[in-house]
């Protein structure tokens, strides 16, 4: 146990009241977060001697090494906090939801006297019209792009109607596109009523619709302008493709997610079906992982409150395959997000069970498609990390970090470290470095620089399992250094290349260890060698982007970009001002005769 902590009197301290516990284990991370309504009762159950309660919970309490909780109001309140917790910190033994997507929406922005149609990510409290959420942004972009064609609906920003008359009309009015608001070319009623036209369609009137299209394009072609009649058809073929894939369900205008799920071994997908106002709009799936010793009802819990603590739409029911045992409460806190009541219902027959038993179906066709992609994607991450830490007899290669240097001719040096975690590149964790006390191309000074840069910031608060140096024993002997002053000890592995510039091996405790070309732990440390070369090269195109030009005349002291253009103004080449005596260099706008000498002794140092 933590020093300090003692378990008994820690567990007398516990109110009874409800709210969150945190389990940590010896390294203080935070293995497992739960809610209670009662947290003295919750907690010290733990500790107790209990049957049944299953292998994964029973590892689990080995592990803690001391509890932490926080108390809240209401059992509703607790539930928030331990979702926020959970995905926060991604604790080993919570059921975790693999997805972490956000889905698109239809944004009508009726608050605004000319609305315009927008692609949203977020449902946001802004007086604006929602439609969705849909599964495919493409057919969302594909359905705005068809509504503002067929109503003439403003894409500009322009604050309406005060700036109407200001500046010409855009392209999209020239095509025909817009009505032309922007320049009064449309009365606001009209305007409207289009908006009005435009929910219809987007809330499913889509017959009136094509009747009026079929109508004009009869019209058109009697009247002998084909053309016309061609975008009038164009418009009905958009228009069915747009609607042609809703398939309308019994609802009553509902709208309602369908859920259901299919597990085999530790795997687990659970299966989504999105029915908006009575039509299945697409479906959804989600691998849950650590979902072994669970029971049905637990994983349906466990996805209902990640998966709706990251969604900004929550429909009016739920239909579910196994009961969850805090309904009510769920009910409740789901109820709050929506801004109306909601239902969870777990349906024994009739049309909606056919609906859960169709979601199912569904969740286990993906499962058998996609195990042998997850067991392919677990052996090319986990495993190569787990290989890698059984190669160089250590416990563990979870954190990797790369280290690599990048410069021309050492001007404007700039460092990267990469970071791997579990064998997947984790790319909010990277971080970029520009040498500041390193000058010319001197790799492993500047290397030194960066590592203790790193190793002494206290805003990183987790050290690597490894050290993966870009080269050789050079490189590896700097950051053991560097390691040895800081008092630190972490192991360091060279990444070394062939003559070829590819992944060869590693350089670790004096020796040179190979590995299989075809191996997996071979295409992660390939990987991530080029990931940190790329990250550095990135950053340092970044930096010479902004100089644009950079000049010899940059390296003078008392030259800046004012003196440089005066200079190549007045000399027009380099070499003419290398070749200038001092008082030439004096009748220089601007060069004062402190600045010529400088310039002169910077080019004649070495005669």
């Amino acid at each position: 146990m933590k020093e300090g902590f003692e378990l008994k009197e820690e567990l007398k301290k516990l109110p009874e009241q409800p709210g969150v516990y945190l389990m940590h284990g010896e390294n203080d991370e935070i293995i497992y977060v739960g809610k209670a309504i009662n947290l003295k009762r919750r907690v010290s159950s733990y500790f107790r001697k209990i049957n049944n309660r299953g292998p994964k919970i029973e590892k689990m309490i080995t592990l803690i090494d001391y509890f932490e909780y926080i108390v809240t109001d209401s059992e509703l309140e607790a539930l928030v906090l331990e979702n926020n917790l959970i995905k926060e910190h991604r604790p080993k033994y919570n059921t975790m939801l693999k997805d972490d997507k956000s889905y698109p929406f239809m944004k009508v922005t009726v608050q605004e006297e000319f609305p315009r149609v927008l692609f949203a990510r977020q449902m946001r409290r802004d007086g604006a019209k929602y439609y969705g959420p849909y599964t495919s942004g493409t057919a969302v972009r594909d359905t705005i792009e068809l509504v503002q064609k067929l109503y003439g609906i403003r894409t500009c920003t322009k604050s309406l109607p005060k700036e109407i008359g200001l500046g010409r009309p855009c392209l999209y009015y020239q095509m025909k596109q817009c009505a032309g608001p922007c320049q009064g070319y449309i009365s606001k009623e009209e305007y409207s009523t289009r908006i009005d036209k435009l929910m219809g369609f987007l809330n499913g009137d889509y017959k009136k619709v094509i009747a009026d299209l079929e109508k004009k394009m009869k019209e058109k072609a009697a009247e002998y302008e084909f053309e016309k009649a061609a975008e009038y058809r164009d418009l009905i073929a958009s228009v069915e493709h747009v609607t042609g894939s809703q398939r309308v369900v019994k609802t009553g205008g509902l709208d309602r997610d369908v859920i259901a799920m299919a597990r085999k071994d530790e795997e687990t997908v659970v299966s989504v079906f999105f029915v908006r106002d009575g039509k299945l709009l697409g479906r959804e799936h989600f691998h849950l992982e650590r979902t072994g010793a669970d029971s049905g009802s637990q994983i349906m819990e466990a996805f209902i409150k990640q998966y709706y603590n990251g969604t900004p739409f929550v429909p009016n029911e739920l239909l579910t395959e196994f009961a969850v045992e805090d309904q009510e409460l769920l009910e409740q806190w789901l109820g709050e997000r929506r801004g109306g009541r909601v239902h969870i219902i777990t349906p024994q027959k009739g049309e909606k069970s056919k609906m859960v038993d169709l979601a199912r179906e569904n969740a286990a066709v993906v499962l058998s498609r996609d195990l042998e992609k997850i067991k392919r994607e677990e052996a090319r991450t986990v495993g190569a990390a787990r290989e890698l830490a059984d190669m160089l007899g250590l416990p563990s290669a979870n954190r990797l970090e790369a280290f690599d240097i990048s410069n021309t001719s050492g001007y404007q040096s700039v460092a990267s470290m990469v970071v791997f975690e579990k064998g997947r590149a984790r790319k909010n964790a990277y971080r970029k470095f520009k040498l500041r006390t390193v000058t010319g191309p001197d790799d492993y000074k500047s290397m030194e620089e960066v590592l203790t840069r790193r190793f002494t910031d206290e805003r990183f608060d987790v050290f690597p399992d490894i050290i993966m140096m870009d080269g050789g024993k050079g490189q590896v002997n700097v950051a053991l250094r560097v390691l040895n002053e800081l008092h630190l000890d972490i192991p360091v592995c060279g990444m070394v290349k062939d003559d070829n510039h590819r992944t060869r091996g590693l350089y670790y405790n004096n020796e040179e260890i190979s590995f299989p070309k075809n191996s997996e732990v071979f295409g992660m440390i390939t990987r991530l060698q080029d990931e940190a070369h790329r990250f550095a090269i990135t950053y340092h195109k970044q930096l010479r982007g902004k100089e644009q030009v950079r000049s010899i005349l940059d390296d003078i002291k008392g030259v800046g970009p004012a003196r440089r253009k005066a200079l190549m103004r007045h000399f027009r080449e380099i070499d003419k001002i290398k070749q200038a005596t001092v008082n030439e260099l004096e009748e220089v706008k601007g060069i004062t005769p402190q600045v010529a000498q400088e310039i002169y002794d910077f080019f004649h140092e070495n005669e």
